[in-house]
């Protein structure tokens, strides 16, 4: 019979890394009204994979969640934030500027509710993915290291 000394921390992370990335969706969009946005949502997505990484090892995080996936959400990331303001751009505004998005007088509300969910959104994207780019990278490496002959 096979021993698992580890099993109450794996049900413990199951348990909670869903209830990880239900509090970063909260604070993804709870940033419009108060503390919180796109970054901090970033981060606290990136160490539920952490935590899962942690608990049942880097090849496993990897597998569910390929390194190529989190480079191309950093990427995404960035073009979504720079689309946003290009978009602004070609209606004639300034970069970022949110009215212009939808031609609004200034003041207008819509446009800058849309645009900041764009941002914050490309905020979320980029931060989880480089964060998790860097653990991938930073990880690796160590492992690397291990499997050497001293």
């Amino acid at each position: 019979m096979k021993s698992d000394h580890h099993v109450i921390l794996r049900v413990v992370t199951k348990t909670l890394i869903p209830i990880i990335f239900l509090f970063a969706l909260y604070v993804q969009f709870h940033g419009d009204f108060g503390p919180g946005g796109g970054f901090q949502a970033g981060v606290i997505v990136a160490v539920a994979v952490i935590l899962y990484a942690l608990i049942f090892g880097v090849p496993a995080a990897m597998r569910a969640i390929p390194p190529v996936f989190t480079r191309s959400l950093a990427a995404v990331g960035v073009m979504l934030y720079a689309g946003v303001g290009f978009w602004a751009l070609l209606q004639g505004g300034q970069y970022l500027e949110y009215q212009a998005l939808f031609h609004e007088e200034p003041g207008g509300h819509h446009g800058q509710h849309v645009g900041i969910l764009l941002i914050e959104l490309g905020v979320l994207f980029g931060v989880s993915g480089a964060m998790l780019t860097i653990f991938y990278a930073f990880a690796g490496r160590v492992a690397e290291i291990r499997d050497e002959d001293w």
